[in-house]
């Protein structure tokens, strides 16, 4: 990914919360017949090497997991907050017409190799952290236990799990800092009326 230096992010802890916060990556991997996208829930077991660590699952008819490269590394994409940029919202509109129209952003790319199982303790782990933390904070949060046994080991039989330990990671928080305070005010005040209020927090 390309990254110029205002647009670096390379904090683990800000890196991690924007995982976290995005949960559903695409998972980009190198196959005989090209490039293999998939979107996937997955979680962040940050302690599990130095970057971290991410697991989740794909479906079993899914040939990705068959068909992918394992000496290349995999691809995770997570997208934060986005957002169109009008030339309207600068002062240096009004000052010159010097500007142009453009997007702010924030992504995340990690790398590493993907590891798929199918061994049935790893699976059902996977499973079960996922739903945990995204049951987590309702009033009455389903977990897997409350589907009959039975029938949760026949869905299992239909996914394969998948971990991947990041080997390098990767941040880019394109929020307007290369302009001046004048322009960057124009934008958060533009992105506020459009309604993009999770930009507008992350223009400095």
């Amino acid at each position: 990914m390309y990254v110029p230096a205002h647009f670096a992010e390379d904090r683990l802890p800000i890196l991690h919360d924007a995982i976290r916060a995005g949960g559903l990556a695409n998972l980009v991997t190198l196959t005989a017949d090209g490039l293999m996208a998939t979107p996937l829930p997955l979680m962040l077991d940050p302690a599990a090497g130095p970057y971290g660590t991410l697991f989740g699952h794909v479906a079993r008819a899914n040939p990705q997991w068959r068909i992918s490269d394992p000496a290349v590394p995999a691809l995770a994409i997570f997208m934060g907050p986005d957002a169109y940029v009008s030339p309207s919202f600068y002062a240096t509109k009004q000052e010159t017409g010097r500007v142009v129209p453009t997007w702010n952003y924030v992504t995340i790319h990690a790398y590493g190799p993907a590891v798929f199982s199918e061994d049935l303790k790893e699976l059902r782990d996977a499973v079960t952290r996922l739903t945990n933390r995204h049951e987590a904070g309702r009033a009455a949060p389903w977990a897997v236990t409350d589907a009959p046994a039975p029938f949760v080991d026949g869905q299992l039989k239909g996914i394969v799990a998948f971990r991947m330990e990041i080997t390098r990671l990767q941040g880019k928080w394109k929020a307007s800092q290369n302009r001046n305070e004048a322009d960057r005010a124009g934008v958060r005040t533009g992105l506020a009326a459009d309604g993009a209020d999770a930009m507008v927090r992350l223009i400095p």
